[in-house]
């Protein structure tokens, strides 16, 4: 049986926080700015660390776990 949990977790989390794709924090004007499509470093490094701290919650602390297949026959 293979455990697919981390994974999908981290496929969509990924698409989710890539900064400018739905918002970007801190924004170019504002404190936010949702969906401009660009990006700086400072909002990379800020996304990053919320990327991780959710891997870290969703993986480690909560325990998320997809698994496929039905065991040995």
């Amino acid at each position: 049986m293979s455990d697919w949990g981390p994974v999908v977790i981290a496929v969509v989390l990924f698409v989710l926080l890539s900064p400018g794709l739905l918002f970007q924090l801190p924004g170019h004007c504002n404190f936010i700015d949702f969906g401009n499509q660009k990006t700086s470093a400072v909002s990379i490094v800020v996304h990053s660390i919320i990327y991780f701290a959710l891997i870290a919650i969703f993986v480690i602390l909560i325990g998320v776990h997809i698994t496929t297949g039905t065991g040995d026959y």
